[in-house]
């Protein structure tokens, strides 16, 4: 079997990763495996330049294919904040009550929208894959999750701020789906769709 290396810590991302990629024939590790490697800092502008160059930093260190995605929640109504630093949207609100850094980015998220009316309140998850080679050959792929921001939270699936995220082809929150049928909804179901569409081309070139 394959191994690729998904070029994440974050539990919630390898398990929806993993559980996309069964049945390809690909052994899947995170980079708790690597624990070698630091931090990648993610300094780029655009979602494919982080994700790519997770993706390349990766596969250069660790001699396998690496597999990365950078994704987040773009807001209409902020100008399609968060965004990019939606990972670390609360970083300069320490004083948000949560024991984790989602539940202070969520509060955040609330109270920027405080004062928008429901029909104002939409936006997307966007997610940038990217496939990379150690020879530098890759591919990219992009999927968005069309929905509206809630102003409550409700399941207990997911991560992130798929609690307040609406899907509005039922209404039900992003952490209200089982975990199938949130992978064929959400954006990073959507790109890693779009990214295997590519994977025969891609490793016929990286296999010569």
């Amino acid at each position: 079997m394959t191994t690729i290396v998904l070029a994440t810590r974050n539990k919630g991302k390898i398990a929806e990763l993993e559980h996309l990629l069964a049945g390809y024939g690909l052994t899947v590790l995170g980079l708790d495996a690597f624990p070698e490697i630091g931090e990648i800092e993610e300094d780029g502008v655009t979602f494919e330049e982080n994700s790519l160059k997770k993706a390349r930093t990766v596969a250069e260190l660790t001699g396998h294919i690496a597999v990365a995605d950078d994704s987040g929640l773009e807001v209409d109504a902020l100008g399609g904040a968060p965004g990019v630093y939606s990972a670390r949207y609360s970083d300069d609100r320490p004083d948000l009550p949560g024991p984790s850094i989602d539940d202070r980015n969520n509060q955040k998220l609330l109270e920027a929208l405080a004062p928008v009316q429901e029909a104002e309140r939409t936006g997307r998850f966007r997610c940038v894959m990217s496939a990379c080679a150690p020879d530098g050959a890759h591919i990219v792929a992009e999927g968005a999750w069309e929905g509206r921001i809630a102003r409550d939270f409700k399941g207990g699936n997911g991560f992130g701020y798929d609690p307040l995220f609406i899907d509005p082809a039922d209404g039900r929150h992003s952490a209200e789906l089982p975990k199938d049928e949130k992978n064929r909804r959400s954006h990073r179901g959507k790109a890693l769709r779009a990214l295997l569409a590519q994977w025969p081309d891609f490793w016929r070139r990286v296999n010569g």
